[in-house]
């Protein structure tokens, strides 16, 4: 009877630290917002990507600087503890000619190494899709080397284009 009430005890232990666990992770909420100039997390974000590890960081952080923004184009910013770990862009264009004629655009999708593999890109590609929606769009677009990232979101790949800066990338599409 002893061994078995020690075997109770040592799962009733197991179980009560799971549950800590869980308790733990879901205090560090992931909050994902869209943000204009203005909002408090502008400059707090621009700072971030100006000192990432992508080099494309610092064109969006030049871009929030000088808030080089249509009035309905955001950044979407992922912020766990009120510390930014990732952001991206829903923009008129991104880096293809206007000769293409594509838009809206998801741009600059940058997740903090530490946080990569708990889905905050979907997150914040979601919450494109859902503000795009609400404006009337109903084709997503982005530009992007990256094989088999946004296929899992549901975009195509529609072909290789030439950017603005002379490279080809791959253009994938979403109907939303």
């Amino acid at each position: 009877m002893e061994k078995d009430a020690l075997w109770v005890w040592y799962i009733e232990k197991q179980q009560y630290s799971e549950l800590r666990n869980l308790e733990q992770e879901q205090s560090q909420i992931m909050r994902i917002q869209l943000i204009k100039q203005g909002h408090p997390l502008w400059e707090k974000t621009a700072l971030y990507a100006m000192n990432c590890t992508w080099n494309a960081g610092s064109v969006l952080a030049e871009k929030m600087i000088k808030n080089d923004f249509q009035n309905w184009e955001r950044v979407i910013v992922a912020t766990e503890e009120k510390e930014v770990v990732a952001y991206c862009t829903i923009l008129e264009r991104d880096e293809l000619p206007e000769q293409y004629g594509y838009t809206p655009f998801i741009g600059f999708v940058f997740v903090d190494e530490k946080y990569r593999g708990k889905r905050i890109s979907e997150q914040m590609i979601d919450r494109a899709i859902g503000y795009a929606k609400g404006l009337g769009y109903r084709k997503l677009f982005i530009v992007s080397g990256e094989q088999g990232l946004y296929e899992k979101y549901g975009f195509e790949k529609i072909g290789d284009y030439k950017t603005i800066y002379g490279t080809t990338d791959q253009l994938f599409a979403k109907e939303i």
